[in-house]
């Protein structure tokens, strides 16, 4: 019986895959709004394996993208995970998160992941 109420207290404390999914895709947006985008930029699966081009070409996308949501709406003020959901056989997730705008007005986006050497990456 010890062991059964052992058990589940320790399957409580451990968080789920799309948990971890949505904690590392919360986490890179939070850099970008940071404005570590070479960081938000590394954290794609497989920058890696592109060409040095490409790869500033996503860095300087990174930042216009933010420069434009400050234009447009006073900036991302806060990022929120709604929720995730993972698949756990073929290492894949989707990320629901909510970005809270200067403005106060919000909007849902859907971050899809994938887990690639034990971490959880932006596809």
């Amino acid at each position: 019986m010890f062991l059964l109420v052992l058990t589940a207290c320790s399957e409580e404390k451990t968080q789920s895959q799309g948990e971890l999914a949505a904690i590392a895709a919360k986490g890179y947006y939070d850099d970008l709004l940071k404005g570590k985008y070479e960081e938000f930029v590394n954290s794609r699966f497989q920058t890696d394996s592109i060409p040095t081009g490409y790869h500033e070409q996503l860095v300087a996308n990174a930042r216009m993208f933010i420069g434009q949501q400050t234009e447009e709406h006073g900036g991302i003020k806060d990022v929120r995970i709604l929720n995730a959901n993972a698949d756990t056989i073929h290492n894949t997730a989707n990320v629901f998160l909510a970005f809270e705008y200067g403005d106060n007005s919000t909007e849902q986006i859907v971050v899809p992941m994938v887990k690639s050497k034990g971490k959880w990456l932006m596809r």
